[in-house]
């Protein structure tokens, strides 16, 4: 394994004091009512990288007042002139793509190169939405009796209160924004305490663009369960959209349900990479890499359960164990980190309690399998072989660089054990036959099958998944239908 050895700075032009200066509310800075602070960490130092607000009730009030305030006016704003100020943020963020990668990596730790791509994937949700805007149609015809006519209508479906993670800064929040603000909502971000700078940066680009006051409100808090539940006790807000943890998301939907609150829930994830004997084994290899490794492992959509057939999985196991173990790791902001390291300490230790709960079952650590003892939140990138079914790490989210591998005789027997789960978020699939390959992805119960490639997301296409993955869509079409509420006019004319 390489150990990235260099050290960055924070960059002279990046400004962190600057990004901290106080809730964003009615595109104004302000304190805490509490004048307490959120420490924010950069996970490859451990070094304190600023102090952000810490949010009250009180606060969370204010910002659902102004949202409410600019409700009606951002309704009624022609959908050609919220396309216009959404197209601007996308050119904005491309203008800012360098400050914002280097924040991304300084808070989240995560490579520079896995953080630029972020910004560009955060940008395009802007981009499509823009076009999404003047494109919002209604639908007409005439009842099966003929006695009227049926008019269906879109229309905003009021305040929205965005709560997002801290593994994707920046392309969770624009991912929920961006259709928000097409359709015609306000909204109020809640992003994680972990990585709240890229969301000050962002509301600071949003005023830039022309986004009108009270539109986007973002405030942090360090005691979540209140203020968010005051948030949705008010009745004028009317749709949650959060992106999560299955546990946090079903204490949310309790909250929601309080009030009849519209959700949607992008939630936890155990995705199945399988691959076949009949597959291009360099295809696979690199499809593999990035379901893997993209974020160090660190994504909801991240291969959690890796399935090879027995005729490859020698030179599969092989093939990865010599990536994993070139990969360099290290401080997320150096150029030459390929993997950077985890969120936080805690995250470090559940990483340890898998792998040692898998290695107990039988399974053989190929790689890596140790915590580094460098400063920061570090664990090197690692191959497991023959996991056994009944391992922890088979049922939880590893969310971290360890791949966990399988061996497989039966195609019944994959899809039998892909199947074997609460989640149903995404799963990849490597195979030289094309008819395989779509019956597999009819078979697995996933929201989202990746054919021979290890990227699986779109800001096109619909994202979301089934069972206990979430409620919903993001992207393509179907997001910005998330924020809308269709009419019905019976008319006789």
């Amino acid at each position: 394994m390489n150990i990235a050895t260099t050290t960055s700075s924070i960059p002279s032009n990046l400004d962190l004091a600057a990004l901290s200066q106080g809730l964003f509310i009615d595109n104004k800075w302000s304190p805490s009512r509490s004048g307490n602070s959120i420490t924010v960490i950069d996970p490859s130092t451990e070094a304190v990288l600023a102090h952000v607000p810490d949010a009250t009730v009180a606060d969370a009030a204010r910002a659902v007042s102004a949202a409410s305030n600019a409700a009606g006016g951002w309704r009624d704003t022609a959908p050609r002139t919220r396309s216009e100020i959404l197209r601007r943020c996308y050119e904005l963020m491309i203008e800012r793509s360098e400050m914002l990668a280097m924040l991304i990596s300084l808070e989240n730790g995560k490579a520079l190169r896995d953080a630029r791509s972020e910004v560009a994937y955060a940008a395009e949700f802007f981009r499509w939405n823009s076009e999404e805007a003047v494109r919002i149609s209604g639908e007409f015809g005439i009842a099966p009796g003929g006695a009227n006519r049926i008019v269906v209508d879109y229309q905003p479906i009021g305040i929205c209160v965005l709560i997002t993670p801290w593994n994707f800064p920046a392309a969770m929040a624009t991912r929920k924004i961006a259709p928000a603000l097409a359709a015609g909502c306000t909204v109020i971000l809640k992003p994680a305490s972990e990585t709240p700078l890229t969301a000050y940066a962002l509301a600071t680009l949003y005023e830039d663009a022309g986004v009108p006051a009270g539109v986007v409100n973002v405030l942090t808090t360090s005691n979540p369960g209140p203020v968010t539940a005051a948030m949705l006790a008010d009745p004028r807000v009317r749709k949650l959209s959060f992106t999560g943890s299955t546990a946090v998301g079903r204490q949310l939907l309790g909250e929601a349900a309080k009030s009849v609150i519209n959700c949607s829930m992008e939630l936890g994830g155990n995705a199945p990479l399988i691959v076949f004997d009949d597959a291009q084994l360099q295809t696979a290899l690199d499809g593999t890499m990035i379901a893997k490794m993209r974020n160090a492992g660190e994504a909801c959509t991240a291969a959690n359960r890796i399935y090879v057939q027995a005729g490859i999985y020698e030179a599969f196991t092989r093939g990865l164990v010599e990536r994993m173990s070139a990969l360099k790791v290290g401080n997320g902001v150096d150029p030459a980190t390929e993997c950077g390291p985890m969120i936080t300490p805690a995250a470090v230790e559940k990483i340890e309690r898998l792998v040692a709960d898998a290695v107990k079952g039988g399974a053989r650590v190929l790689c890596g399998g140790i915590k580094l003892s460098s400063k920061g939140f570090f664990y090197p990138p690692t191959v497991l072989a023959d996991v056994p079914s009944q391992a922890a790490m088979a049922h939880e989210e590893i969310f971290g660089p360890v791949a966990a591998i399988t061996r497989f005789t039966t195609e019944d027997e994959v899809v039998a054990n892909a199947n074997n789960t609460e989640y149903g978020l995404a799963a990849y699939v490597f195979t030289n036959d094309l008819v395989r390959g779509l019956r597999m992805a009819r078979q697995i119960e996933a929201g989202m099958i990746a054919l021979n490639r290890g990227l699986v997301s779109d800001p096109a296409a619909p994202f979301g998944g089934v069972k206990q993955s979430g409620l919903g869509r993001e992207g393509g079409q179907h997001g910005i239908l998330e924020f809308l509420e269709a009419k019905y006019i019976a008319a006789t004319f």
